[in-house]
């Protein structure tokens, strides 16, 4: 007959009950250091987050660069990661200002380097002490420039000084002539030579880009972002119709046409200026039921030559600049379009304008090729009878205005932080 040891059994039960006792406490201290744990990871992750998001200096100095450059800067501040700052280099004062508001922007940084009568010399002297103090303090993990003015080589270099990599928008334009225009077409290629990534416009710009030796995977075609900023101004003014100075109401009201003129290009300086304000003239006492709006540039070699030869011409109508909203809407109610700017070279053909080129070379043959623009220099007799070819053959002026622009689909500020959220390194 079997004797049950019933110490042993308590022994046994004793010992049993302990064991599941020191399993529920060691569970019990494994939740509690998960749960720690887990604060701490969050902890250090969020500071990880705040450590690794990215510094971007958004750098813009003339009027150009704020309409070009503001929906970039909008989609980096929609993005998570991203900390963009505005820096103003105050290259051109009151008309980056104006550009900037028209976007319900103003800079978190403004280095106010313009001076009266200022030299590309002194003005690039003082960008580069400016700049090498801004990088020096702020330590960004990358810049952005756009396009080819002084601020673009000026921060451009200084960046690549500091190794700091360099987002260049609107890259790989090219004229083929390091003096025209000047000295843009020197800027621009400088900042191709230093730039980390490219952001090209179009195919062709791309190509200009790799015939330099610019690697394939550092280049991205964008698109401009300045048809980004076209579309996005073109809904705003759809609820918001801005007021044109009544001259231009009246001429509008009327059902006259408006031939709109910008020319302010450095190169056309002396020769080319007179040249252009007598095909203006012409063009006036022509058809003197039209309207010539000119918004007149606020450099005092621009408005000194324009102001002796066209004020106080019936059919002319000269005004400062417009804010950019202001100048879109003119566009838009505009029959031609006579420039030597860059920008509307974009802008007007995405809203249906045939443009006359006032320059013997441009950076974006897309358009001439396209045929929404035409080259037509600063020699007066081609430019008037270029523009009175559209004005008495509607037949062809409405041919060109349906030609679709070359210039990208509004897409191209998301694809540029796309790339970028890709590409910067932590």
């Amino acid at each position: 007959m079997t004797i049950i040891d019933y110490a042993q059994i308590h022994r046994y039960s004793l010992s049993k009950a302990n064991l599941k006792a020191k399993v529920v406490l060691t569970f019990t201290k494994i939740r509690i250091l998960c749960r720690e744990v887990t604060c701490v990871i969050f902890i250090l992750l969020k500071k990880e987050g705040e450590i690794v998001e990215k510094k971007v200096l958004v750098f813009v100095g003339t009027r150009p660069e704020a309409i070009k450059m503001a929906p970039v800067y909008k989609e980096l501040k929609l993005r998570k990661g991203f900390n963009p700052i505005l820096v103003s280099s105050g290259q051109h004062k009151e008309m980056l200002a104006q550009a900037l508001t028209s976007f319900d922007l103003a800079p978190d940084i403004d280095l106010k380097v313009m001076t009266s009568g200022q030299s590309l010399s002194g003005m690039s002297a003082r960008l580069f002490e400016a700049i090498d103090g801004l990088l020096e303090k702020e330590e960004p993990d990358c810049i952005l420039v756009q396009g080819d003015t002084t601020t673009v080589q000026v921060a451009s270099l200084v960046a690549f000084y500091r190794r700091i990599p360099v987002g260049h928008v609107e890259a790989g334009l090219r004229s083929h002539n390091i003096y025209s225009p000047f000295p843009e077409e020197l800027n621009r290629k400088i900042t191709g030579l230093v730039a980390t990534w490219h952001f090209a416009p179009t195919s062709l710009s791309k190509n200009n880009l790799l015939s330099e030796g610019i690697p394939e995977d550092k280049i991205l075609v964008s698109g401009n972002t300045v048809i980004d900023s076209l579309k996005w101004m073109c809904a705003k003014l759809e609820k918001e119709p801005p007021k044109l100075p009544l001259e231009i109401e009246d001429a509008i009201s009327q059902n006259r046409r408006i031939i709109l003129v910008t020319a302010h290009r450095r190169e056309s300086f002396g020769d080319g200026f007179e040249h252009i304000c007598a095909a203006i003239e012409k063009l006036s006492a022509a058809f003197p039921e039209d309207r010539i709006v000119y918004p007149v540039h606020l450099n005092p070699n621009v408005r000194k030559v324009v102001f002796a030869h066209l004020n106080n011409h019936k059919g002319i109508i000269l005004i400062d600049p417009l804010d950019y909203e202001t100048f879109v809407y003119l566009v838009n109610k505009s029959y031609l379009v006579l420039t030597d700017s860059g920008g509307i070279q974009e802008e007007a053909p995405s809203l249906g304008k045939p443009v006359l080129v006032m320059r013997d070379v441009t950076e974006r043959p897309e358009g001439v090729e396209a045929g929404v623009n035409l080259l037509v220099g600063t020699d007066a007799s081609r430019i008037f009878s270029t523009a009175n070819k559209f004005l008495v053959d509607l037949k062809e002026h409405a041919r060109i205005a349906a030609i679709p622009s070359p210039f990208g689909d509004g897409t191209a500020s998301k694809q540029i932080v796309n790339f970028l959220e890709k590409h910067i390194r932590s």
